[in-house]
């Protein structure tokens, strides 16, 4: 009797050979699902929240828009937008951990540890003055002209905006121009309080804080022009003395015509102060999150500029480790090339894994290998006793003692099959005890001949 014989004539054997594609199956279907379960986790489009404000602003309307292009190109990055009162509260909410991104300006009280990720745009300082508007007798105002910043002492300046940093920031301009702060009124009017503020003749400067493009400072400056005379802009003279001192501020300029072309308003080059509004992430954001973002932003900014302009003032922030408001790790990574990748992120882990696999597969080969001993002994016994057999056959006197021998022989078999089924012993374990087996039944089929009995009514199978 062969072995592949033995193994279709045995039920117990032959039913584990049939669950085996069954298993194979199973074992396949939960590796697909493990896949294709970790491949929706990796590819799935991470949400950030993003505090902007206040409602109906420019930063406000930008963000939107950059949320609405992110989902209509299928970027991994998704925006869910917290509206705010303003940058003050948009970045409470960020040290507070209510959300993962926020707009505010430079100046601003910063989360500890966090990071720039994107400039969306460069603020300016405005300061201009009045050239003064006729009376109804028909002479002009003669207050004396403020020419430069410091004939400001004993004046009163309007501020437009009643965000505390634009005073701090006048303060820090008045002071580092020589001028005693003390002895400057400033007022701060809302941004729908500009004709209410140009019409007050108690004030004789103003100032606005935001992007060349400014509405808000395009329609202060033309209702001076109605209302009061021809603006004339202040230089901030000591604007890289103030970048130098006070890191959160830069040197700009104002190019001619900036703000209206005819009449060219300013006519010349002025020199002032600017400040970044920036996109932060918190230092607990990770790397890869901040980097992915970062990435998507830049990716989508010219797509974006055609819906809103703004857009195209985004700029990436200052990756020196000295800068102001650093850039976020992660955003630093994506603008100088230093991203890792998945590869070199996670080899150091994957070999570890590699290794501990190969490890746990020679100690469970092993632990089985040492479980499976006793059927290993099983198998060696019983081939032992065939050899045993062999010589006993020879010796035999009755057809009855050779059918007793054969059945213990069968029963030999049925248990070995069991064993190679099991994993106890291997293949060539297997054709070993076939060849003993073989020569066990040439033996008895000898001895039957001997003692006339019938091979045909005897058959043997051979084992290979």
């Amino acid at each position: 009797m062969s072995v592949s014989d033995g193994l279709k004539a045995n039920p117990v054997s032959g039913g584990r050979k049939r669950s085996s594609p069954l298993l194979l199956i199973a074992a396949s279907l939960l590796i697909f699902a493990a896949i294709a379960g970790a491949a929706f986790l990796l590819w799935r489009p991470t949400t950030l929240r993003i505090a902007v404000g206040p409602a109906g602003s420019d930063d406000q309307k930008l963000i939107q828009s950059l949320a609405q292009t992110f989902a209509s190109e299928g970027s991994p990055i998704r925006l869910t937008l917290i509206s705010t009162a303003g940058a003050v509260e948009s970045l409470g909410l960020l040290a507070a951990g209510e959300t993962d991104l926020a707009v505010g300006r430079a100046d601003e009280e910063m989360p500890k540890g966090a990071g720039s990720v994107a400039i969306l745009r460069k603020n300016v300082v405005v300061l201009w003055t009045p050239s003064g508007a006729p009376r109804k007798g028909g002479k002009k105002d003669t207050k004396p002209k403020i020419k430069e910043i410091g004939d400001l002492e004993g004046h009163r300046i309007g501020v437009i905006g009643r965000t505390p940093v634009n005073v701090a920031l006048l303060k820090v301009i008045l002071s580092e121009s020589g001028v005693n702060v003390d002895k400057v009124a400033i007022s701060r009017f809302s941004t729908g309080q500009i004709t209410e503020m140009v019409r007050d003749t108690t004030i004789d400067a103003f100032m606005t804080v935001g992007p060349l493009d400014s509405k808000i400072t395009i329609d202060a400056i033309n209702t001076t022009a109605r209302l009061r005379g021809e603006p004339a802009f202040l230089a901030i003279d000591v604007s890289e003395a103030i970048a130098h001192k006070h890191p959160l501020y830069e040197s700009e300029e104002i190019p001619g015509s900036s703000f209206t072309a005819s009449p060219a308003r300013p006519d010349d080059t002025v020199d002032t102060v600017g400040v970044n509004h920036l996109i932060v992430a918190p230092k607990s954001l990770s790397d890869a999150t901040v980097g992915a973002f970062t990435r998507a932003l830049f990716t989508v900014r010219p797509s974006l500029a055609r819906e809103n302009p703004a857009a195209s003032k985004i700029e990436k922030p200052d990756t020196d480790k000295d800068a102001a408001i650093p850039a976020h790790p992660g955003a630093a990574a994506y603008i100088d090339g230093t991203e890792r990748t998945f590869l070199d992120k996670y080899s150091d882990y994957i070999w570890g894994a590699v290794l501990l696999l190969s490890v746990l597969g020679s100690g469970t080969a092993w632990l089985r290998h040492y479980m499976k001993r006793d059927e290993r002994s099983l198998t060696s016994e019983h081939r032992d006793k065939l050899l045993a057999h062999i010589a006993q056959v020879r010796k035999i006197d009755s057809v009855e003692e050779l059918d007793a021998l054969q059945e213990e022989a069968d029963e030999f078999l049925r248990e070995t099959l069991e064993c190679y089924d099991d994993g106890a012993i291997d293949e060539g374990d297997l054709s070993a005890y076939g060849l003993v087996l073989e020569q066990f039944h040439h033996a008895v089929a000898d001895r039957r001949a001997v003692l006339g009995a019938s091979p045909a009514a005897q058959p043997r199978a051979r084992v290979s």
